[in-house]
């Protein structure tokens, strides 16, 4: 499955999700409603996936934590704030970067429409 077939499906649960959940929540619960639409698509979602990063000869275990990642395609940077600060645009690039993934998407559920909320990040780019 492509990166933008995944993105896809994401985005369509993250709908759903919202459409029933609604904003206000805390950024947990998003994610476990969302990881319970996304399993009843057969893809392999790993929650919290801790990621190593080797600077120079030091090794750092769990150096961070992806919220969501995918089939290993694709990280989804999960939010539930007012609105998104270049922080998280920032940390979804350095992931994206430090994981070689190609395709990230930063959904800020805190929204009156979740479309709103969506940004893709591809390739070092916001979308």
């Amino acid at each position: 499955m492509s990166e933008n077939e995944i993105a896809r499906i994401v985005v369509n649960s993250a709908l759903k999700v919202h459409r029933k959940l609604g904003p206000g929540l805390l950024e947990s619960t998003y994610e476990k409603c969302l990881i319970h639409e996304l399993n009843k698509f057969d893809l392999v979602v790993e929650s919290q996936k801790k990621i190593p990063i080797v600077y120079d000869e030091l090794f750092i275990d769990a150096a961070y934590k992806l919220d969501l990642l995918i089939n290993s395609k694709v990280i989804i940077e999960l939010k539930a704030t007012e609105y998104f600060h270049n922080v998280h645009f920032a940390q979804l690039l350095t992931y994206l970067k430090l994981t070689d993934c190609k395709l990230g998407l930063l959904i800020n559920f805190n929204v009156t429409l979740i479309r709103e909320g969506i940004k893709r990040v591809a390739n070092g780019k916001i979308e």
